[in-house]
């Protein structure tokens, strides 16, 4: 195909610069072009694939970082020794709270921090040394500066500590770059890593007690304000220094967080005394970054959104030291995953902080082995006053002593699942799409670690020469006590999949009734397998009370176990009881063409099916239904619609009064100590969905009588927008009359 010129040509550009000389070749080029025969390439072999983008980027503003508009200078021009006046200060810090808080919520500090200029003088010669931190560029001139600026000073610094303190503690943990939070520096010491804390917090102190003996100027109002986010800088400082002293009492570890959480409140009352000055940031600094990426807009919050993130920051990293309060491993399981399911969730740097007070240096909440850990879950779950976690048995040296057979024994197990068992809690400090994630990729290694503890199991099992447990209607078999906590860990994590699917909205309205049917199916067999752990505690339990061993601690260890089985079991029947009721509930509802299927040509039913149980098709036990099973245990086609809701209805009031008896237990009977709040608010929340649930229910029962059979329905369905319902985990809908 012949070449043609464009018939309009945009103006040619006239630039003027000393030392540019411009030649236009358009002429050239297109006679050049005229000569290529159709669909012929010409290209220089040296000229990369990356020369060739940054070819397209030149000149591009969107693309080039380097390029000028007519008059613009390539360096910034704001000088930081220029006077500012009090308001202007106080102006400018809270704008770098703004910028710091953009940066929490993963945004670079290309975008953020980086755009400041006083950041930039900062940190542009990498000091190692709080000397070397200087606007001036001198030391010595820096004993000069006026009050006002040192403060200034003072505050860039302190925050830019802190900011290495969370850098460091966010890569020292599991997080998800770019997804969660960016770490990257761009090349620069713009964190102060090398600076040591004490001489940061000197300055800081200093900058106040100068402020404090200013004659009148600043104002008394705007003073106060200086000195309030000095001491929002100090105090954020001490944070993250006492984080580390988790062997510490947790109520002297909040004392910053607290102190920051009422800090905050005085800022934002007092940010209207402060006036920006919008010249101090600028994109050009992203010029002189280490990055191949193009310029980006400066990311700016409100400072209604920064307070609110701030004061949601500070209140979350007081609660997350109550985990040190240890209790129990299941009481620190549900204050993980209570805690990281709360909306919004907590942020990145909460999250990480988390994981460190529990997991650094491999030291349990920095007093505790892992192996303890273990061995204190497994006596709860599944093994009270067992003879496999005495710890006289690794004092046994005698290689054929049956005794030190079971320690190594237990110790093979431990190896086994310690990295199984502590992603448990990792992936709880995730963000919620990643909890599931995850959790898919966990059940697999949980399945394979059930097969293998079964053997471990076996061997036991003749070490200490169990017989089989003998019933009315037959042999139960052995207990298989490390096997079955296996197996129960790993139904729960399969019941979270599956509800974490309703909360971020993975299925279709037209597919909850079957995955609530699954739902249904795992928490019953958790209820059967938690019978099953009951009845081998309780045989335990009569052998040690025949005993002339039996003891007072015993006892309470035997009840903690009953305790927490029946905790179990009364959870997985209201969860089983709720999706049974609202499975019946949808089906009626997609049988009365009251939920439409949206259209699918490219989809069929057996391959929704195949990709919404991808994550649960290699797990051995439980065995997952075929489609045909699941088709028909969700379509019911040989029960009529009357009967449906019937059950429905006894369903849902089941699910209502068992969360009734739940809201009614104690922490130590529900075992969430330390977090017994959050958890009696899920429950009341599953409670109220079960009342919408029923209301639904009742008046879906009464239109139907109404108009008899064949009559028109004049009834809508109103799903809840997501995160808007009573829970998350059941979408309960709504059933509204329209004639």
């Amino acid at each position: 195909m012949e070449q043609h010129a464009p018939q309009s040509l945009p103006p040619r550009p006239n630039p003027s610069h000393p030392g540019v000389m411009a030649v236009d070749i358009t002429d050239n080029f297109w006679a050049a072009v005229k000569t290529l025969a159709p669909g012929e390439l010409v290209k220089d072999g040296h000229f990369t694939l990356f020369e060739s983008v940054g070819a397209l980027e030149i000149m591009d503003p969107k693309m080039d970082s380097g390029c000028l508009a007519e008059g613009e200078s390539l360096d910034e021009e704001y000088s930081v020794t220029r006077d500012l006046l009090p308001e202007e200060v106080l102006g400018i810090m809270d704008q770098l709270l703004c910028l710091e808080m953009a940066w929490h919520q993963g945004y670079p500090l290309s975008q953020t921090l980086l755009t400041s200029v006083y950041v930039e003088v900062l940190t542009k010669t990498h000091p190692t040394t709080i000397e070397e931190v200087t606007f001036t560029g001198s030391s010595e001139t820096e004993k000069n500066l006026p009050t006002l600026l040192f403060a200034l000073k003072a505050y860039c610094i302190g925050l830019l500590k802190g900011c290495d303190f969370v850098n460091e503690l966010v890569k020292d943990e599991l997080y998800y770059e770019e997804e969660d939070f960016v770490t990257n520096s761009f090349g620069r010491n713009i964190l102060l890593y090398d600076v040591e804390l004490r001489p940061v917090n000197d300055m800081l102190q200093k900058a106040r007690a100068e402020l404090r003996v200013m004659n009148n100027k600043p104002s008394k109002d705007i003073a106060m304000a200086l000195d309030i986010r000095l001491e929002l800088r100090i105090a954020f400082l001490r944070a993250m220094e006492l984080s580390a002293l988790r062997t510490a009492n947790p109520e002297s570890l909040k004392m910053p967080w607290i102190q920051m959480h009422g800090l905050i409140e005085h800022i934002k009352k007092q940010h209207s005394l402060g006036k920006p000055v919008p010249d101090a940031f600028s994109t050009k600094l992203q010029r002189r970054l280490a990055s191949t990426l193009p310029p980006r807009p400066i990311v700016y919050l409100s400072f209604e959104e920064t307070h609110e993130h701030f004061r949601r920051l500070f209140k979350d990293g007081k609660e997350i030291m109550d985990v040190l309060k240890y209790s129990d491993p299941q009481s620190l399981l549900t204050f993980v995953s209570t805690f990281q399911a709360r909306k919004p969730q907590p942020l990145p740097c909460i999250r990480t902080l988390l994981q460190n007070l529990m997991f650094k240096d491999n030291v349990f909440l920095g007093s505790y082995t892992i192996r303890q850990l273990i061995d204190h879950d497994l006596s709860i779950v599944s093994l009270p006053c067992a003879t496999q976690l005495d710890l006289a048995n690794d004092t046994i040296e005698v290689p054929t002593d049956p005794r030190h057979r079971t320690s190594n024994e237990m110790t093979i197990f431990r190896q086994r699942v310690e990295e199984c068992y502590l992603d448990v809690f990792r992936i709880f400090c995730q963000n919620r799409c990643r909890v599931r994630r995850t959790l898919c990729h966990n059940i697999q290694a949980w399945d394979a670690l059930q097969a293998d503890v079964e053997e471990i199991d076996t061997r036991l099992q003749e070490l200490l020469a169990e017989k089989p447990l003998q019933t009315e209607s037959g042999s139960v078999g052995y207990s298989l006590p490390l096997s079955s906590w296996a197996y129960l860990y790993k139904l729960r994590q399969m019941e979270w999949i599956v509800q974490l699917g309703f909360e971020l909205s993975v299925y279709q309205t037209d597919e909850l009734a079957g995955m609530y049917w699954y739902v249904n199916y795992l928490a019953k067999t958790r209820a059967q397998h938690g019978d099953r752990i009951k009845t081998f505690v309780m045989r335990s339990l009569t052998a040690s009370r025949a005993s002339n061993s039996y003891t007072a601690a015993k006892d309470r260890e035997y009840m903690r176990t009953l305790s927490y089985i029946r905790a179990t079991m009364l959870d997985a029947a209201c969860t089983w009881e709720f999706a049974d009721g609202l499975c019946c509930l949808y089906t009626v509802l997609n049988r009365l063409g009251l939920i439409k299927s949206p259209p699918r040509p490219y989809s069929n039913d057996a391959l929704r099916y195949e990709i919404r149980m991808k994550p649960f098709m290699t797990i051995g036990l439980p065995q997952l239904p075929t489609f045909d099973e699941f088709t028909k245990a969700t379509a019911q086609p040989e029960t009529a619609v009357d009967a449906l809701l019937t059950y429905a209805e006894s369903a849902v009031g089941g699910a209502k009064k068992g969360y009734e008896a739940l809201s009614k237990m104690t922490d130590g009977q529900t075992f969430s100590v330390g977090c017994h709040g959050r958890w009696l608010a899920n429950v009341k929340d599953c409670l109220k969905a079960a009342i919408s649930a029923g209301i639904a229910v009742t008046t879906l029962q009464k239109t139907i009588a109404k108009v008899g059979d064949g009559g028109e329905l004049k009834l809508k369905v109103e799903m809840p927008e997501a995160g808007k319902g009573y829970h998350d985990w059941w979408i309960v809908p709504k059933i509204v009359p329209t004639g």
